[in-house]
């Protein structure tokens, strides 16, 4: 084992250093910067539009027009959802590997608008949907057919496409038009994140406003044609500013690094570590590497071994790996495991979803009194998310004006608080408002078997006299919720995330999403299925006056409570990149030894 430690600290000794190797002069990118935003932001608000004005009434859309069941349409939404964001891992990693952003995004643009406009078709004609089933009708509507499904689902998954490619890449290639290396370009892409946000938020305010507003109360064909006409205005804008990109050419799968770490480790798992790994392992660092420095760490020890310098091992002149298939890096382990670390907090996000974007919402304000005030006028039942979006919108600015500079004073911390504390905040939240959501729907549906007589308002059972305002509160913690969990989460994967993974990092936080939507789907169909015969009777009905959908919103605050406690425990263990304490000890402790030994 000695031997074996000295054969391999010679060689790491006589690897020249990277920075004798120069590279050749590179062309000099022409950053346009803010001279590309009209288009790329007009792209964007455009997309937002076309797509959330379609995704959030789509729920109304498949009961009242594809005379779909309530549990059928909630579950094709959520595998909808869950595939759509599952895409877009295959979408950064197509657009880091072969393709680019630019030519991803405009792929994948193009693909968008022709799904929506196919779902817009299913509303235009007539045998495109099943025909038309009102009150008198109840027990004895139509379905979709075979052909009219599948021409739907064609849609949808031409959406999917769509949403797999933009959603990765859209942050990435605006952040792509401004020089990172000047305090200008810095200042643009602080900017830029700042009008993304403002565009995703106005876009959906609009979408589920005005947009919903025409779906439900004038036209299913021309509230479905408004969000297609904004795709096309979306491509029109991306393509017309072509020539002022920056288009950053594809370097290559960041996932094969990772997967040659679990395969040389693999590989030499019989061989022992040396005592002092940080000093030991191969650590040769490519100067072409965008990636920061980092330290070794103890955590997943057993990838050390991907580094070990075994006698067969070949290094090259410029003291890289002949092969690194058979041996790896100490800065690829130290990458693997930060992608590692990443895994348990974010398994997190699965149960955060399920607690914070409640899915019944849109079916209590449809059985809920809708009217605002004396005037008649009534709120569509898919427009009620907007008070989620508004409290979000409120508190961000609020946050980072007040909050965080007073924690600042506080913490001594620049963030005022750690990622990781803003991500249980939002995790917490999801229990109140769960518990708040059971005593509502409790109410509601109480004052509901009160008033009995007939079933109004289309909703499929009797509607509550009580107002749909009651709604707000927990909506409205479920903006909050996103505000800390969501945008935290985004940021723990950018910071912690290895820098040649971002698109990776993008897509991450959808993932959660999408096992989320497939958890969720489940949850309903077991929840539904186990109640039918119980003595409390079926929990998630058609009619929810019927069912106990305050016992199922029980059961997500206890689900809510279990993710904050494992939330709590992998918190306590994980190891922020790049700021491990135990990393300068074992440094000091290097240093000490060396300087004995000299």
């Amino acid at each position: 084992m000695e031997n074996n430690e000295k054969e391999s600290l010679e060689i790491v000794k006589k690897t020249p250093s990277p920075a004798a190797y120069e590279d050749e002069d590179e062309p000099e990118i022409n950053y346009r910067g803010l001279k590309t935003m009209p288009f790329i932001i007009g792209n964007e608000t455009f997309e937002k539009l076309g797509a959330i004005g379609t995704l959030s009434n789509l729920q109304v859309y498949l009961t009242t027009v594809f005379n779909m069941k309530r549990i059928s349409a909630t579950t094709l939404l959520n595998v909808f959802n869950g595939t759509t964001n599952i895409a877009t891992l295959l979408g950064a990693y197509l657009s880091d590997t072969h393709f680019g952003r630019y030519k991803t995004l405009g792929f994948a643009s193009i693909a968008s608008l022709f799904g929506l406009l196919v779902v817009s078709l299913t509303a235009v004609f007539k045998n495109l949907h099943p025909p038309h089933c009102g009150p008198e009708d109840a027990g004895r509507c139509i379905g979709p057919d075979a052909g009219q499904m599948a021409f739907l689902l064609f849609g949808f998954a031409l959406m999917i496409v769509g949403a797999g490619g933009i959603r990765p890449c859209n942050l990435a290639f605006g952040a792509d038009q401004f020089n990172p290396t000047t305090e200008s370009g810095k200042r643009g892409i602080d900017s830029f994140f700042n009008w993304y946000y403002f565009t995703v938020t106005f876009a959906e305010i609009v979408s589920v406003t005005i947009v919903v507003y025409v779906q439900s109360n004038v036209s299913w064909s021309i509230g479905l044609a408004i969000p297609t006409i904004f795709m096309f205005l979306s491509c029109f804008m991306y393509f017309v500013g072509s020539k002022m990109y920056v288009k950053v050419k594809p370097e290559g799968s960041p996932l094969t690094s990772l997967l040659q770490v679990m395969v040389v480790a693999f590989k030499k798992r019989k061989l022992k570590l040396p005592q002092q790994p940080w000093n030991s392992l191969f650590n040769y660092t490519s100067p072409k590497s965008i990636n920061s420095k980092l330290s070794y760490t103890d955590q997943f020890s057993f990838l050390d071994k991907a580094a070990i310098i075994s006698p067969e091992d070949q290094i090259k002149p410029d003291g890289s790996a002949s092969n690194p298939w058979n041996l790896c890096t100490m800065q690829h382990v130290e990458e693997a495991k930060c992608v590692l670390r990443v895994i348990p907090i974010s398994l997190t996000a699965i149960i955060y979803h399920i607690g914070a974007q409640q899915q019944y919402i849109v079916f209590q304000a449809l059985q809920s009194d809708r009217h605002l005030g004396s005037t008649g006028f009534q709120i569509p039942a898919a427009s009620y998310v907007i008070f989620a979006m508004l409290s979000l919108a409120l508190w961000v600015p609020i946050y980072d004006r007040f909050i965080v500079p007073f924690m600042r004073k506080v913490t001594k911390k620049g963030g005022g608080i750690t990622i990781l504390q803003r991500i249980g905040i939002g995790l917490f939240i999801t229990i109140i408002e769960s518990l708040i959501g059971a005593f509502v729907e409790e109410r509601r549906r109480s004052l509901a078997l009160r008033r009995g007589g007939p079933a109004t308002g289309g909703a499929g059972g009797i509607v509550s006299p009580m107002s749909s305002m009651w709604l707000v509160p927990q909506l409205a913690l479920g903006g909050l919720a996103e505000a800390f969990n969501a945008i935290g989460q985004i940021e723990f994967y950018y910071k912690q995330f290895p820098e040649n993974m971002r698109s990776i990092a993008g897509a991450f936080f959808f993932c959660g999403s999408a096992v989320s939507n497939y958890v969720y789907s489940f949850l309903i169909s077991t929840v539904h299925r186990k109640t039918m015969n119980a003595r409390t009777g079926n929990w998630l009905p058609e009619d929810l006056n019927e069912g106990r959908l305050d016992y199922f919103y029980y059961l997500v605050a206890a689900m809510c409570a279990l993710n904050f406690c494992y939330f709590l425990v992998c918190a306590n263990w994980y190891r922020y990149k790049g700021a491990d304490d135990s990393n300068i000890a074992l440094e000091m402790e290097t240093k000490k030894v060396d300087e004995h030994s000299a």
